[in-house]
Formats: C-alpha cells, sequence, structure tokens
C-alpha cells in the first residue's frame, strides 16, 4: 500500500476512482475473509500479489537491459510466504536462502547476460517483497495471529489516511522533494499521531498486549512505511517508469500498492511475535 500524497494537490492523470475504489474494496474483502473466516485465504490473496509483483519488477528491470528470470521469482514468491505459514521465520530464511541460489543458477544456466547485474536484481526482487512480507504471514502462526495481522493493516492504513487528511489541509514542507514531492512533514506528523492513537487501543484490545507496545508499533511502521514508499518512489525514478504496472486499475501495478506494507510487515512481527516485554 503506497503512502497516501500529503499535500494538496490535484487527482493524478489516468486515475479511474471508480475502478480504484472497486478493486481496493475487492482486495480488502478478501483479507477480511481470510482474517475472519480462513487463514489459508489471506495467505493465497498474498502469493497471488506476491507472483504479480515480482514479476512486475522482473519486466521493469528489463527496460534498463537486464533480462532477471522470472521462474525462480515465482517459486521465490510461493515457497517464503508458505513456509513461514507452516513452519515459522525460521523456515522462512531456509526457503530465502534456497531462493537465493536458485536465482543464481537459473541465470547462470540460462547464460544471461550481464550475469552478476541480474543474479542482482533477481535477489533484489526476492528480498523486497517475498521475503519481507512473509513476516507478515508469519503473524499467522502465532498465537491470536489473525489479529496481529489485523493490527498491521490497521497501521498501514492509518499511515496512510491520516497523512492523507493532515497532509492535505497543512502540508506544505515536502519531506524529500526529489524523490517523493507531495510527501510533507506535516502529513508525517498525522501519520503518526493517527497510527500511534490507532496502536495503542487496537493492540490491546485485539492482541492483548500493553499499550506501549501499540504504540511501539504506531511510530515505527509509519516510519517503515514512509521509507517503504520512498524506495520505491526511488526505483520508480531509477527506472524511468511512473507506475510498476497497470495490473490493478486505478492504483497502478501490486508493488505500488504492497511498497509500504512491505516494510511494515517485519517491525510488526518484532514487536508483537517476538518477546520484548
Amino acid at each position: 500500500m503506497t503512502t497516501a500524497a500529503q499535500t494538496p494537490a490535484p487527482p493524478r492523470g489516468g486515475r479511474d476512482l471508480k475502478s480504484a475504489v472497486l478493486v481496493g474494496v475487492v482486495l480488502l474483502g478478501v483479507a477480511l475473509a481470510g482474517l475472519i473466516l480462513w487463514d489459508w485465504l489471506l495467505a493465497l490473496l498474498i502469493v497471488v500479489l506476491l507472483v504479480a509483483g515480482v514479476t512486475e519488477v522482473a519486466n521493469a528491470v528489463r527496460g534498463i537491459g537486464l533480462d532477471v528470470p522470472k521462474p525462480p521469482l515465482w517459486i521465490a514468491a510461493v515457497a517464503l510466504p508458505l513456509s513461514a505459514l507452516l513452519w515459522g521465520v525460521e523456515a522462512l530464511f531456509i526457503a530465502l536462502l534456497g531462493s537465493l541460489m536458485l536465482v543464481c543458477l537459473w541465470t547462470e544456466a540460462t547464460r544471461r547476460r550481464p550475469t552478476g547485474q541480474i543474479i542482482l536484481a533477481g535477489v533484489f526482487a526476492v528480498m523486497w517483497a517475498p521475503f519481507l512480507l512473509s513476516f507478515g504471514v508469519a503473524l499467522l502462526d502465532q498465537p491470536r495471529g489473525n489479529f496481529m495481522v489485523a493490527c498491521l493493516l490497521l497501521m498501514v492504513i492509518a499511515n496512510d489516511t491520516f497523512g492523507y487528511i493532515v497532509g492535505y489541509r497543512f502540508g506544505k514542507n515536502p519531506i524529500a522533494p526529489r524523490i517523493s514531492p507531495k510527501k510533507s512533514w506535516e502529513g508525517l506528523v498525522g501519520s503518526l499521531l493517527g497510527a500511534v492513537l490507532v496502536g495503542v487501543v487496537a493492540v490491546p484490545l485485539l492482541v492483548g498486549q500493553p499499550w506501549w507496545v501499540g504504540l511501539l508499533l504506531g511510530v515505527f511502521a509509519v516510519v517503515a512505511a514512509t521509507a517503504g514508499d520512498f524506495s520505491e518512489s526511488m526505483v520508480k525514478r531509477e527506472l524511468g517508469i511512473k507506475d510498476m504496472s497497470s495490473l490493478l486499475p486505478g492504483h497502478g501495478g501490486v508493488m505500488d500498492r504492497l511498497d509500504s506494507l512491505v516494510f511494515a510487515a517485519p517491525v510488526a512481527y518484532t514487536l508483537l511475535a517476538l518477546p520484548i516485554a
């Protein structure tokens, strides 16, 4: 999920609002059904999104002459989240090692050149989305794991929503105008206040952990989500593209929706699933 625009600006050209709302409602509906009814439905949604996401990355870097092989990326997009769901974070790291080895071996076996750069691009694609987002899937293996995932989603939604509201009304000072000119310091403050407010309520209520864990989750999730948004903006700037793809009408590509979520997922796992109290 991309951090919402945080300074006054007209709607981005070419966006279909009705399609964007419809796609957003469908994705949110499937996610909620997975959280409430069946964990595997949510896991399946994440796998589908990750397969699409790594495909977008491979297609995007092809524009700069790097023909990254897609099959090992697809395998990683399936193996990493399912390993995390079935056997936990320990298995996730083993699956990551196997996936990175597969990227290297497949690239060499298919004689792609320049080999080193293609391998690095493939490793980046695996690490960016499948590995990081799998920490969110690993939460489902925890007691009250579905509620932990709900808290993660609430943090990202609060970051986007409060950042947009405050930034639209008061945003005047861009954080990094060369990277993302619409993101303002005022909007960031709004994101922090909103996420902390949601966190100190949601974490004790849903997960049963102390309020201060919700406070920490709100702060660090916003920092991570903002870093994820800026990271994707820098990648797209380097590649000379506006969106990663046009797969999701009104939204752009899958990675344009997942950019902040993938960075926030390890934060949520660290604070909610690991013993810190």
